[in-house]
């Protein structure tokens, strides 16, 4: 067995993911405590080839402020683990109590509430993923479904307009009809950063695996962000098995921050914020579904090459072209 080294800062129970990079065994630690864990013997090639990253837990209420000082406390948080990216999830800003309330605050990006993020991001010297910020639309009626990376100069170095929009009526719950007052957006975005091509999409695009296939296959994305508010019924019983194909299929690490509880009488959250690998491996995640925190991982650009080139899936696809009807 290859030993591993990793250092592990002072962080409240996330699961930590070490792996065996021969034997690809897996093991998960809960901490409890501040600790380290080193190789008596070992080597340092996971140190110098990952990066560590964070993905939040939370539940935004209609309340720009109070929702401002839990993003700010979960990024204390996330530097103190030593993370470099936090990613937030769906919403994060503000979510309204009822119909139309996010209309009336969407703002622009240059606006006073994006600007506080900025900020955020530029004293704490951290990128940010804030998933799902409610831009402004064309017209005063609706509102842009906008995932928005700050890097830790607090600058935005890229934005996504969520694609497919969530009109669904869900069983034995609440009709939904996102496209009521969200403009849905036309143009995949991958974007290079310190932590690897990022692959941006929000909530709802999880359910189409072809703009993942997109992400990785025309775009070169090793990291797939996906910023979420499932509902509660739908998250029981979907949301880790499609995180998971996302990951499995695309061979890329998946960072999927949620929204959690209730947010409202009218609104509740699934939870479960999750960090996974290009094997499909769960390598980060809160223990407590309804928690407010951040899951902790490190990024193994090897185990990206490694996966990708024992199971050489790109060179072994076939064009669409060669996707004919059969003849009847």
């Amino acid at each position: 067995m290859v030993p591993l080294l990793v250092h592990l800062s002072a962080i409240s129970n996330p699961q930590v993911y070490l792996s065996n990079k021969l034997g690809h065994r897996h093991q998960y630690i809960t901490l409890t405590s501040p600790f380290s864990v080193r190789a008596v013997a070992g080597e340092s090639t996971m140190a110098a080839n990952s990066i560590r990253v964070a993905a939040a837990q939370m539940t935004s209420i209609n309340d720009l402020a109070s929702n401002l000082a839990t993003c700010s406390r979960l990024v204390k948080e996330a530097t103190s683990a030593g993370a470099k990216l936090l990613c937030f999830p769906e919403a994060f800003s503000f979510v309204g109590a009822e119909d139309g309330d996010s209309v009336k605050i969407a703002e622009p990006l240059d606006g006073p509430i994006m600007r506080q993020y900025c900020s955020l991001a530029r004293e704490s010297s951290i990128w940010l993923s804030l998933g799902g910020f409610q831009e402004r639309g064309s017209d005063e009626e609706h509102l842009c479904n906008t995932h928005v990376i700050i890097d830790d100069a607090g600058k935005i170095r890229s934005t996504y307009q969520k694609i497919h929009l969530f009109d669904v009526d869900v069983p034995g719950g609440r009709v939904y009809k996102e496209s009521r007052f969200t403009e849905a957006g036309k143009d995949i975005v991958a974007i290079d950063s310190p932590f690897g091509r990022l692959g941006l999409t929000v909530c709802y695009d999880l359910r189409f695996p072809e703009l993942y296939q997109q992400l990785r296959f025309q775009h070169g994305a090793q990291i797939l962000l996906v910023p979420s508010s499932f509902t509660k019924v739908t998250g029981e019983a979907h949301w880790e098995i499609l995180l998971r194909a996302r990951a499995i299929e695309t061979q890329c690490y998946v960072i999927a921050a949620a929204q959690a509880g209730k947010h409202n009488d009218k609104r509740e959250s699934y939870g479960d914020t999750l960090i996974i690998d290009p094997w499909g491996t769960i390598i980060g995640r809160l223990p407590d579904r309804l928690s407010t925190g951040i899951a902790i991982a490190d990024i193994d650009f090897s185990l990206i090459n490694s996966v990708r080139e024992k199971m050489p899936i790109a060179k072994q696809r076939k064009s669409n072209d060669l996707w004919r009807p059969a003849s009847l």
